[in-house]
């Protein structure tokens, strides 16, 4: 295989089972000597480097953790800066900064033994003792599969977090590419000692190299081929809006907004025409007036959108002017739809399931 692992980005190694991803990285810090071919970092081949020096300087997260259970945290995180001869004060410092940026206080659990701490705890210890050192490579084996759903979650964030602050060159293996969608900036595929497609996550799922790749990614994580295509508002709109006439009641309205669970009302004449917008605030600042109509509150529509528009220009209005929602409207100023946020994402939770599995059922149409 040839492969380059860019400096700054997290490069995550993927594959079935024996397909040589872990015996790969373990190559990258001479675990594993390789019987052919070189391995350079910044130029230099590392089969020139003592083994015991590159690996002082490169982090290694594995995953069972690997703590020594006779030492506390703070000389577990300390072990490699101890052996660099780094100064006492130093040490501490960087034992008590690290372990602040993983949410563990230096003054709660540096003293404690691995024992005493949870699995996810330990393995934040795990990835901070790499780091320890400040490594400019760090190798992760795998590192969160043994934890529960929820403390793997929470470290995929952590680490997602801790790159963008320190930028090293990542080299994570897993199996799981749910994981390897989260946090890569490139993916390797691998299959055999083979690389078979080593790209952006992006491209990945918009170009499946081969059946193989599509078949391990998974056909609903893909992008499915018909959606290129920009879909117009028409497709994504709420079809039927809740609308008021002009002539209503200010109780009559709030009535309304109340059974349909909408904060603002559409007003329209009986051919649909488009007249004005009503919120629940226009209605309750002149409630106490009697004799007062919702067109005697309305406000004008600002800003509505013809049918046949594509979605995309629909959505930067929306941001643009910080709309909750948006009127569509035929070529006779009819309303005809109604486009927001939330029929948006329920557009894309349809066309890209995983990327959001569901939308609150109760969420109001004119939200």
């Amino acid at each position: 295989m040839n492969l380059t692992f860019r400096k700054g980005e997290i490069t995550v190694l993927i594959g079935p089972s024996g397909c040589g991803k872990s015996t790969t990285m373990k190559l990258i810090n001479r675990l594993i000597t390789p019987t052919n071919g070189t391995i350079l970092i910044n130029e230099e081949n590392i089969g020139s480097i003592d083994p015991v020096k590159l690996r002082r300087n490169i982090g290694y997260v594995i995953q069972s953790i690997g703590l020594f259970p006779h030492m506390t945290i703070g000389r577990n995180v300390a072990v490699v800066p101890h052996l660099k001869k780094w100064e006492k004060d130093r040490i501490s410092k960087r034992v008590d900064e690290l372990m602040e940026m993983v949410g563990l206080s230096p003054e709660t659990y540096r003293d404690r033994y691995p024992s005493e701490l949870s699995g996810g705890q330990q393995q934040r210890i795990g990835v901070i003792r790499a780091l320890a050192a400040d490594p400019d490579i760090i190798l992760m084996d795998e590192p969160f599969s043994a934890l529960d759903p929820i403390s793997r979650e929470q470290l995929q964030d952590d680490v997602i977090r801790l790159q963008q602050e320190l930028h090293k060159t990542i080299v994570f293996v897993t199996h799981d590419m749910d994981e390897a969608l989260k946090i890569a900036d490139r993916i390797v595929i691998m299959r055999a000692g083979s690389v078979v497609q080593s790209d952006t996550p992006e491209r990945i799922l918009r170009y499946p190299a081969d059946d193989f790749v599509r078949s391990f990614i998974g056909q609903q994580r893909l992008v499915p081929e018909n959606t290129y295509d920009v879909p117009t508002v028409d497709e994504v709109m709420v079809r039927q809006p809740v609308t008021v006439y002009p002539n209503r009641g200010l109780a009559e309205s709030i009535a309304i907004m109340e059974r349909r669970r909408v904060d603002t009302l559409f007003v329209t004449d009986h051919k649909r025409n488009l007249k004005g917008i009503v919120s629940i605030f226009n209605v309750l600042d002149q409630y106490g007036e009697e004799n007062m109509t919702v067109g005697d509150v309305m406000k004008p529509v600002l800003h509505r959108i013809s049918s046949g528009t594509p979605l995309p220009q629909a959505v930067e209005l929306l941001n643009w002017h910080q709309l909750s929602n948006l009127a569509v409207v035929d070529d006779k100023n009819r309303l005809i739809g109604l486009i927001t946020r939330g029929s948006v994402v329920r557009h894309l939770a349809e066309v890209y399931p995983t990327i959001t599995e569901s939308v609150d059922a109760e969420q109001g149409d004119n939200e």
